[in-house]
């Protein structure tokens, strides 16, 4: 399979399977995560979601253009715009996603690393956007995306050169919040997994989608839509009660995601 999926303690794994190109993206891999991504947004068991790349060497290389560019779709298929979607080309889950970085994260990499919510880099880990060098750009929210997650002038230079970070270099911009061994590496995210599951789930996915739409709305209709999620939580969800009450009893809250 082009795709690893499993769900262990409310948290999926995804872990793109082609480790003999360097997990390049073709068309069934990204239906496989089209198919993933589907299930991760709407499982309730499904908390938080991890992604990586098999083998050592790639996170991903990005779309496998032996398979993708020769494929030349036909002008009608420009208006189907939620087919195959995908998280970075506007699919909406509002469960957390961690990225485990383990190697090339280039293109198509990138793009996927920007639509995630934590991410976590080996220490041999490289970041690009090398689109321009073959004479295309970098899609699926890779013009979009760049410039909201790195400083401008450094995203810029990606996105004009295609030249690479390293990994300390993308911690230093902001673009990973650690770097760490290839042996911690999961490890590391399964533990950030874990100290957002251990939150109320429906708070947690109200935060992601209000910081997420946030970057796109006046700051007066941030604040009411923030005013309207926090009085749904506080009246219609057990959670928020509970919340309080293990404060108040010292010990664990035991949250159920309703």
């Amino acid at each position: 399979m082009a795709l690893l999926f499993e769900v262990r303690d409310h948290i999926a794994y995804l872990t793109i399977n082609r480790p003999e190109v360097m997990n390049a993206l073709d068309p069934e891999t990204y239906q496989e995560l089209s198919n993933a991504w589907i299930e991760v947004r709407d499982n309730p068991e499904i908390w938080v979601a991890i992604i990586t790349g098999a083998g050592d060497r790639a996170f991903t290389a990005g779309a496998d253009l032996r398979k993708t560019i020769p494929r030349q779709p036909e002008v009608w298929e420009f208006w189907l715009t939620q087919r195959e979607q995908i998280l970075n080309r506007g699919l909406e889950v509002w469960k957390p996603v961690i990225a485990a970085v383990n190697g090339y994260c280039l293109g198509g990499g990138m793009t996927l690393l920007f639509a995630t919510d934590i991410r976590v880099a080996a220490e041999h880990a490289t970041f690009g956007l090398s689109e321009v060098k073959r004479a295309i750009l970098p899609g699926n929210g890779g013009t979009q995306r760049a410039v909201r997650n790195l400083p401008y002038p450094i995203a810029m230079e990606l996105l004009l050169t295609g030249d690479a970070l390293t990994a300390q270099q993308a911690h230093q911009y902001g673009l990973v919040n650690r770097v760490v061994p290839l042996v911690e590496l999961m490890p590391a995210a399964e533990e950030y997994a874990r100290r957002v599951c251990s939150n109320g789930p429906l708070a947690v996915r109200a935060i992601k989608e209000l910081a997420v739409r946030s970057q796109y709305m006046h700051i007066a209709d941030g604040l009411r839509m923030e005013q309207a999620m926090q009085r749904m939580l506080m009246d219609l969800t057990e959670d928020a009660r509970e919340g309080p009450r293990a404060f108040a009893e010292k010990r664990p809250a035991r949250y159920q995601g309703r």
